[in-house]
């Protein structure tokens, strides 16, 4: 599984620690900007690359952050195939996977730790679909979605 990873200025700090977590649990990762900090740069240049790379490579992942986590996850969205979802605890995060199929995870910098951060990341690439057929219903309904776009 390949994890593309994308932040703004308020969310840089955190790519920059998600980076080092990912490296640790071996998980193979892209970072899609931005490379540096950058007061000034705009949350939409880095949550549609992320969006669209995930979007159209089944079973990858991604990660956003930026300060409150909703732009990111507004941007996201809008590519074909992308199912971001934001987590600010480790029960958000497991219901985005299990019930939802999400596949990008935004954080909202400003209100989580980088503790609380950690174990988010953590349990979002590691649970799974349920597969429950009301869970199914509902994704092959987004998924239909997606196709008429």
């Amino acid at each position: 599984m390949k994890v593309y990873i994308g932040a703004d200025h308020g969310g840089y700090k955190l790519k920059e620690e998600i980076k080092h977590w990912l490296s640790e649990w071996n998980f193979e990762f892209e970072d899609m900007g931005n490379i540096k900090f950058e007061p000034e740069d705009d949350y939409p240049d880095f949550a549609w690359p992320v969006g669209v790379r995930v979007g159209s490579e089944r079973g990858s992942f991604g990660i956003l952050a930026c300060r409150s986590g909703q732009g990111e996850c507004i941007v996201a969205n809008k590519a074909k195939g992308a199912r971001a979802a934001l987590a600010w605890n480790q029960e958000s995060a497991l219901k985005a996977r299990n019930d939802d199929d999400a596949n990008i995870l935004c954080l909202p910098a400003d209100y989580i730790t980088l503790g609380s951060a950690k174990k988010i990341v953590h349990v979002f690439l590691t649970s799974s679909f349920a597969s429950e057929a009301r869970f199914v219903r509902r994704v092959n309904k987004v998924k239909k979605i997606d196709q008429n776009l």
